[in-house]
């Protein structure tokens, strides 16, 4: 390989290693993994720290490329979600460890399954056109299909599986008919190509192409009315695989937004916008108001995505810069406190006992104080208490709306997140002033207890001191 040609690949480093890093995996469980697959478990994290190192090493700071016949992104923003989706996913496989061992879901092909979702999110942040992004959303959906339904003695996951590949198709189908419609319009596949042809006025034929690609993005991100799979593949999946149901996706979804919204259809804006805002109404109406009727907490926490979905969307629906760097904070922010959120549920289930109801956790103190704190304050950043980190997150998203004049959607996100607190805060009312429940006494798991103890850190430290990650959403999206 020459020297122009390695430059020319070098900013693809990272997806070109992560499909290595799959092939080495397979081959290392195969002669290796087998006996013992407390081996492969360990390879993989090792091999999701080499890809961190990777993306570092193929990092241009503050410089844009576009490759591959306009096919590939290379950026700032593409390089922070990147970092964020390997230290992310590996987090979920460090917290999940115990519990695949114990329902002997700890193989080979899980952790394949987990690189394959991994690769379409890198994908996705690095897509530069439609076909890119078809590709990303398929390698990353069949993978979570997949892992929803890995575990074949448990009927409720096929059942939830089913359900979300039936649904996921059908998204999936809408997508690419939306693309076809752009395309026939425009005569180009190229984001970038999109954005130049749709300068001019709104025709019915890009007004429908515009419906048909929300339709799509609002279902990846689990937003109201396309919510239908998520409580299901919440409850029904095993824990490990809701964890990163509930997780590394949300950056997908950021990126495809982004990407195919605000940059590709950036000049027509004005359309899609309206479009995102009444989904992102029905997504904090309907994910508050039926969270608090939940007893199941992983189900509780299926709805509370799909209000949190709903502030992610109002950061798109300000159509401008302001509200997009708050809608990748959020996003990031809500991923990291969600991962500790279903760490903690990891942390507490036992041999034939998931943890996963509210009242499992009544009188938590009193049997495991360091486990309940940790909780207590993920539920604090999560409801948006100051000084957590969840409280900047929704401010910033609040801010946008007030600067482009949305004060309506802004009093909605506000009244809204009063009524989130409620169900938050009912865990932590659990957790200290009712009389113990049913849970066995905490057990050390020191690992995973320090992991778990640095993830609510920080919670708080980031929301003590916000500017540090706000500014590195600035300047990735160069408003820093």
């Amino acid at each position: 390989m020459t020297e122009t040609s390695f430059a020319q690949f070098l900013p693809a480093l990272p997806e070109i290693y992560l499909v290595g890093a799959i092939c080495a995996l397979l081959m290392f469980d195969v002669f290796f993994g087998l006996k013992k697959p407390t081996r492969t478990a360990s390879v993989a994290l090792l091999l999701l720290l080499g890809g961190a190192v990777a993306t570092l090493i193929s990092a241009d700071f503050g410089h844009r490329q576009v490759l591959f016949s306009g096919m590939y992104i290379a950026d700032d923003l593409a390089t922070l979600l990147k970092l964020a989706s390997f230290l992310f996913v590996a987090i979920a496989l460090f917290y999940s460890g115990e519990f695949l061992g114990r329902r002997k879901l700890q193989q080979g092909e899980y952790y394949v399954l987990v690189f394959t979702a991994l690769l379409g999110v890198l994908v996705l942040t690095s897509a530069g056109s439609l076909l890119m992004v078809y590709i990303g959303v398929e390698l990353l959906s069949l993978s979570l299909y997949a892992l929803v339904a890995f575990d074949r003695e448990n009927g409720v996951a096929a059942e939830a599986a089913m359900k979300y590949f039936v649904l996921g198709a059908i998204a999936s189908g809408i997508m690419l008919y939306g693309m076809s419609l752009l395309y026939g319009l425009s005569g180009t596949l190229s984001l970038a190509g999109l954005a130049t042809a749709f300068s001019g006025p709104n025709s019915l034929g890009l007004i429908l192409g515009l419906a048909f690609l929300v339709v799509a993005v609002a279902f990846k991100f689990g937003a109201v009315p396309f919510h239908m799979w998520v409580p299901d593949v919440y409850q029904g999946a095993p824990t490990s695989v809701s964890l990163l149901v509930a997780s590394v996706p949300k950056i997908a979804s950021f990126a495809v937004a982004y990407r195919l919204l605000a940059e590709g259809l950036g000049e027509v804006s004005g359309t899609w916008t309206q479009m995102l805002s009444v989904l992102a109404v029905l997504s904090l109406l309907f994910g508050n108001l039926i969270a608090i009727a939940q007893t199941n907490l992983r189900r509780m926490l299926a709805y509370s995505a799909i209000s949190n979905v709903g502030f992610i969307l109002l950061g798109f629906v300000t159509g401008t810069g302001d509200g997009y760097e708050a809608a990748l904070y959020f996003t990031l922010v809500y991923v990291m406190v969600v991962l500790g959120t279903f760490g903690a549920i990891l942390l507490a289930s036992r041999e034939g006992f998931e943890a996963d109801e509210i009242a499992d956790y009544k009188g938590l103190s009193s049997r495991d104080p360091s486990l309940a704190f940790m909780v207590a304050v993920l539920m604090f950043s999560t409801a948006g208490i100051p000084p957590f980190v969840g409280f900047w997150a929704k401010l910033r998203i609040i801010e946008s709306l007030v600067n482009v004049g949305h004060l309506w959607l802004s009093i909605i996100a506000v009244v809204m997140s009063v009524i989130g607190a409620f169900y938050y805060l009912r865990i932590v009312w659990v957790m200290y002033f009712d009389p113990p429940g049913d849970l066995p006494r905490g057990q050390p798991r020191l690992a995973l207890r320090f992991v778990l103890g640095l993830n609510a850190a920080a919670a708080l430290g980031l929301g003590l001191f916000p500017d540090v990650l706000l500014n590195v959403c600035q300047t990735v999206l160069h408003r820093g």
